[in-house]
């Protein structure tokens, strides 16, 4: 054991003396400098930080963050350094203000372009089928949703949403405004322009307050179902959380909108809401390899997997910036 030990020192001293010699020929201009510096950190790293030593001073990492850390992946082919919500919140991000942009683009193209015409489809067993195309594209903005805090942390889905709210009430006003004003004598579209962006101010009320509602309910339970998994089986957060998310949106807004309204009885209420709830969730489920890729996509280029273990979930928090943090 003794002359174990005798060995281990030589050994170390001998290390010790071939790193000045590489410090000493870095100074004096001979042999490649790159070279003469990895020798010279390799060597001292061996020396001084041997593995039993390394091992003992290798902080241990545990809960959610630390499953991360051991090597489990979400099924994304990629390993990000796992951040809690507070550490993401304060982070600027490469491409967060890319999918931002998409979110709001697509919202307010989908209440817009989308909620101005009524389509019908042939659908076998059930026959012609009247709805509103809207349907088809603002299921998107719940995907977008998913994506955002996934990625993100539920901080700055937040911010995402408040962002899709003012949008919508600006649209509204906008649209409101532009549609009171007087048309000139030799335009002949105003009848038409009414048609489409005169909108009911009971609808467009019933509309920003489930989106409102609706979103942060789909944020707040993905983001704590990724902490009850430990960030394993994306797919049941996704679907999870638009199944709530959407049945609070479906739930508020066409009682808001249309119960008590002329034609629309209590039982037609109920049933468009539940038919265009089950539609926007199996648009989800089929939107799910999507969800899959770019979220992947994203976490790889920004390099981090946040989770909301310490995130103040009031609508209304504002993130504060952590010290240090950075893209």
């Amino acid at each position: 054991m003794r002359q174990t030990m005798v060995r281990e020192k030589l050994r170390r001293e001998a290390a010790v003396k071939n790193a000045d010699r590489c410090g000493e020929a870095g100074e004096s201009g001979n042999g490649a400098p790159g070279r003469i510096r990895t020798c010279n950190s390799k060597l001292r790293r061996l020396v001084l930080y041997p593995v039993e030593l390394r091992a003992r001073a290798a902080p241990p990492f545990s809960g959610v963050c630390g499953a991360r850390k051991s090597g489990y992946s979400s099924g994304m082919g990629q390993n990000p350094q796992a951040i809690t919500g507070q550490e993401g919140a304060g982070r600027q991000f490469r491409y967060f203000d890319l999918v931002m942009a998409a979110f709001v683009a697509i919202l307010l193209l989908s209440n817009v372009i989308g909620a101005g015409k009524v389509a019908v489809m042939d659908i076998p067993v059930l026959g012609l089928w009247a709805f509103g195309a809207g349907i088809l594209f603002f299921p998107v903005s719940y995907v977008i949703g998913d994506i955002l805090t996934e990625v993100y942390g539920y901080a700055h889905a937040r911010r995402c949403i408040w962002t899709g709210f003012a949008a919508l009430i600006f649209m509204a006003f906008m649209a409101t405004v532009v549609v009171a004003l007087p048309p000139a004598e030799n335009w002949g579209g105003q009848d038409a322009y009414e048609q489409v962006f005169g909108q009911v101010p009971r609808i467009v009320m019933a509309s920003i307050i489930a989106f409102w509602a609706g979103e942060f309910v789909n944020s707040y339970v993905l983001a704590r179902m990724k902490v009850w998994t430990k960030g394993r089986y994306l797919w049941t957060r996704t679907i999870g959380s638009t199944v709530v998310g959407q049945g609070v949106d479906s739930a508020l807004f066409y009682p808001i909108a249309f119960l008590g309204a002329a034609g629309w009885t209590t039982d037609l209420v109920i049933t468009v809401a539940l038919t265009q709830w089950g539609l926007k969730t199996a648009w989800e489920v089929l939107l799910t390899p999507v969800t899959y890729k770019v979220v992947g996509f994203l976490k790889a280029r920004e390099g981090v997997d946040v989770f909301d273990t310490d995130t103040d979930f009031s609508p209304f928090a504002r993130a504060e910036r952590v010290d240090g943090a950075g893209a």
